[in-house]
């Protein structure tokens, strides 16, 4: 974007043009990269220019930055943004795309700086043809922020600055598993009829049943139950997932668990507020963490000890696993049928599915799918995105089940013992047999 601004007067004379229009300009770019430029931040820059000494560069730069930044991982984005736009002619250029700033931090920082108190005649004088190859133009149409960048990325290539915009967006996700009916009955707009009501309100007629009130069933949310691998292969995306399932519980309750070798139930530890006390907490409880897998004896522990305590009437039950287990692969696809006819959707997350090139070839996962209703990838902002829309959309009526039926195993067909030779067969000549009619014409 170039702009041609006027120069003013560094003694404090009038000045040759007007600085609102160029500031007007500076926040569009601002809203073009991702920060909340808005109007009022634009007024309050303008009001901001009547007591700092807008010749000077660094107290311009401060004032403005104060204004427009309001979160730190922002601050290398305006820092570019105002060196490519309150530039020198021809000197100060930048060849850095502002909207991919977020890519090109997870290599280095960039290396600005504010400048010094130098004045802003020569800082704000963009002299030059836009179409001159002197002028750096910048395309933001075709560029990515940070934040989108960030949507695409998989959770096991997250730097650490990462993870904390990471939770910001999960945080902002909005998580609806729908309402379920119950048989307790409440005054509403049903179909059945409220004869308590209704008599009560026959007194206000003189016992005449004029208003009839009626009744429906009560409506409560879905009840939740997360089960999560932290074997050695999910490694990469644990830390990601915990995350994930700390922000769902801070917002509705939920039942939680682990399992490697063995199951374990962490729904007391999320009650933390803060991540990393929680994740502390979770690994004390957690006895295989990063162990093997036996995906199959911790779907049955689920099952026999967990199942009738913590799920109710429709509810959705989510298993994280990439699909690899030592275990028997009969045993995960009886467990995993009987945990889908207790539940009202079985949704499994795999993180490797979002590779192009995934296929689900290891056993465990050719002994479960059968018996899922949802296979989805879990390795972005995006996927989980898609998450919570599948969730909203998910509605009253239970789909079809398939009951498990184990393969009926062939019997073996013992072969029959040849006969025993006898002395007297050797002497007697073998009896033939030949037809009267054999070989005469009709």
């Amino acid at each position: 974007m170039t702009t041609n601004l006027y120069a003013l007067n560094r003694d404090g004379g009038e000045p040759g043009g007007h600085i609102l229009p160029n500031l007007l300009r500076f926040a569009e770019v601002l809203r073009r990269v991702g920060l909340d430029a808005g109007p009022a931040s634009v007024m309050d820059m303008v009001r901001a220019t009547e007591h700092v000494h807008i010749g000077r560069r660094a107290e311009f730069y401060q004032a403005a930055r104060s204004i427009f930044v309001h979160r730190k991982q922002d601050l290398p984005v305006f820092d570019e943004a105002f060196n490519v736009f309150w530039r020198k002619p021809n000197t100060a250029r930048s060849g850095m795309d502002l909207r991919s700033m977020g890519e090109q931090r997870r290599f280095r920082k960039p290396q600005v700086s504010a400048g010094h108190d130098e004045p802003m005649d020569d800082a704000l004088a963009l002299d030059g043809d836009p179409d001159d190859d002197s002028v750096s133009n910048i395309d933001l149409t075709r560029t990515y922020s940070a934040r989108e960048v960030l949507r695409e990325k998989d959770f096991a290539q997250f730097a650490g600055h990462e993870v904390a915009e990471a939770r910001r967006m999960m945080a902002s996700l909005r998580w609806d598993l729908g309402n379920r009916r119950t048989r307790r009955m409440v005054p509403g707009d049903g179909s059945g009829l409220d004869m308590r009501r209704t008599l009560r309100r026959s007194l206000q007629h003189g016992g005449e049943m004029l208003e009839l009130a009626h009744r429906g069933p009560k409506s409560r949310p879905r009840s939740l139950a997360l089960i999560c691998d932290v074997s050695g292969s999910m490694e990469r995306y644990t830390r990601m997932l915990l995350h994930f399932i700390h922000t769902i519980a801070v917002g509705q309750p939920i039942e939680a668990f682990l399992f490697a070798t063995r199951l374990t139930r962490i729904t007391r530890q999320l009650r933390y507020r803060s991540i990393d006390q929680a994740i502390t907490e979770v690994s004390r409880a957690v006895p295989d963490w990063a162990g093997g897998t036996r995906i199959g004896e911790a779907v049955k522990t689920f099952n026999y000890q967990w199942l009738r305590r913590t799920l109710r009437g429709q509810s959705i039950v989510m298993i994280i696993s990439d699909g690899w287990d030592r275990g028997e692969p009969e045993l995960l696809a009886r467990e995993t049928s009987r945990l889908q006819r207790s539940c009202h959707r079985l949704i499994w997350l795999n993180p490797l599915l979002g590779s192009p090139s995934y296929q689900p070839l290891t056993q465990g996962m050719q002994a479960a799918l059968p018996y899922v209703d949802d296979f989805l990838p879990v390795h972005n902002m995006n996927s989980l995105q898609a998450l919570a829309d599948r969730l909203s959309d998910i509605g009253p009526e239970r789909g079809a089940v398939r009951a498990y039926r184990p393969t009926p195993e062939e019997p073996e067909v013992e072969p029959l013992p040849e006969p025993e030779e006898r002395p007297i067969d050797r002497i007697l000549p073998r009896p033939t047999f030949r037809h009267q009619m054999w070989g005469k014409e009709r």
